[in-house]
């Protein structure tokens, strides 16, 4: 399967989040295909991680590697430079940035355990680092086909919220759909050959949900690799008539 819909040269491909979890399986999974030219991984850091330091290794100047804090605007916009200088254009961007239990986040089980601090940090990971960072990458996304995939979570789905609970998250997640729909409709004009998606990777055995695995059936927790795989099989089947809609893991559209 093509990684990108229509687009006929090796791409150039961004992950943030990329030292750990989903984001450093993808860095696995993206590096040995043919059909990417240069994978830039960007995390806050990016540089000093072990696991990455293999890869680099073994892949040598396919892999760039660019430390970031994506929850400060001023290293996006100077993440943002940094890829301008090395590449013209971006084919495929993928956010994995969020935050479900890590103080001063927690997840709300009531109003009573709300407070402003938390509300902010899951905003200001799950939400505002993602739209940000596509904010200050879109003059490498005005040519070519380019998908933007950011990831959100079922929970976030107002439709399909039947239990309550996990305020901040579900909130923030929400809102990143909306902004990710929105954003989405400005870049088709800007490029019509833009793809905008919402994806819900499952509930993956990573340092996010580990908190909150123990009523999770074991056939229903992934492994970053499992996850990995279904995000760029989800990248691969969606193209820009699909453009700012919202999917699980499974190929399933999920209700907003």
């Amino acid at each position: 399967m093509s990684l990108i819909t229509n687009l006929h040269s090796p791409a150039n491909v961004l992950v943030c989040g990329a030292s750990q979890g989903i984001g450093l399986a993808l860095c696995e999974q993206l590096l040995p295909r043919e059909d990417v030219g240069l994978l830039i991984a960007v995390s806050r850091q990016a540089t000093r991680s072990p696991l990455l330091d293999t890869l680099a290794l073994t892949h040598g100047h396919r892999l760039m590697r660019i430390d970031c804090d994506a929850r400060d605007e001023q290293a996006l916009q100077a993440l943002a430079a940094q890829v301008q200088a090395s590449c013209a254009q971006l084919n495929l961007v993928i956010s994995t940035l969020g935050v479900l239990h890590e103080p001063p986040v927690r997840a709300e089980k009531s109003l009573a355990q709300l407070d402003m601090a938390g509300l902010q940090a899951s905003f200001v990971s799950n939400c505002f680092a993602p739209i940000l960072l596509l904010k200050h990458l879109l003059p490498l996304l005005r040519q070519q086909p380019v998908t933007f995939a950011a990831l959100s979570a079922r929970v976030g789905s107002i439709g399909d919220n039947h239990l309550g609970g996990w305020y901040s998250y579900r909130a923030s997640k929400a809102a990143l759909n909306q902004l990710l729909r929105t954003a989405s409709i400005e870049l088709k004009r800007l490029n019509p050959a833009s793809t905008v998606l919402a994806l819900h990777p499952g509930t993956t055995d990573t340092q996010l949900s580990r908190p909150f695995q123990g009523n999770v059936p074991i056939e229903k927790l992934f492994s970053p690799a499992f996850a990995a795989r279904c995000i760029l099989e989800l990248v691969g089947q969606h193209g820009p008539s699909q453009t700012g809609t919202f999917w699980a893991w499974d190929g399933r559209p999920i209700p907003w």
